[in-house]
């Protein structure tokens, strides 16, 4: 069965943690809409930090790439094509703003059904603190299929949690 889940969740709540427990659980494909835009932003100096000013920088120019030429779109898109012909079970697609979810929903879904899960953390190492550009700040202004929330206080208890919340509400079947 090919699962396509669009992930997304403030900076910090634990997306790349749970796409990594269920990377041991399913076979799992991981891709993320700004990855063009990071390799671009690699040649221009930018060095993989993840501050305020650099995350509005990747925002900033995810967004005149999506003017531009929709790269983001077409690069995710070239990846489900790639899922749809492995063996793998999961794809994770990480897009942070709600018009590129609801883009990336309909075209995806004219070959395959797609889930949109919001990731949300409830623990006191975690900042709910604005970053400063609308792409990490409006994660939540979209109509999400599933909400997770991530109040697990060490990976073994969230482990728990994810498969759980997997084998009940995305994998049933």
């Amino acid at each position: 069965m090919k699962t396509v889940i669009v992930i997304n969740g403030r900076g910090g709540c634990g997306k790349d943690t749970i796409c990594d427990i269920c990377a041991g659980l399913y076979r799992v494909v991981n891709v993320s809409s700004i990855t063009p835009i990071k390799e671009i932003a690699a040649l221009g100096g930018w060095n993989g930090e993840k501050d305020p000013k650099s995350r509005k920088m990747l925002a900033d120019l995810k967004e005149l790439f999506t003017e531009y030429n929709d790269l983001p779109t077409k690069y995710i898109l070239s990846e489900l094509d790639r899922f749809l012909a492995s063996d793998s079970e999961i794809l994770f697609v990480h897009i942070r703003e709600a018009s590129e979810i609801k883009k990336f929903v309909k075209q995806a879904s004219e070959k395959c059904g797609v889930i949109t899960l919001l990731v949300k953390r409830h623990t006191g190492d975690y900042s709910s603190e604005a970053l400063g550009n609308a792409s990490d700040d409006n994660v939540e202004d979209y109509d999400y299929d599933f909400t997770f929330i991530n109040s697990a206080a060490s990976v073994e208890a969230l482990s728990k949690d994810v498969e759980s919340f997997f084998k009940t509400n995305i994998m049933k079947g």
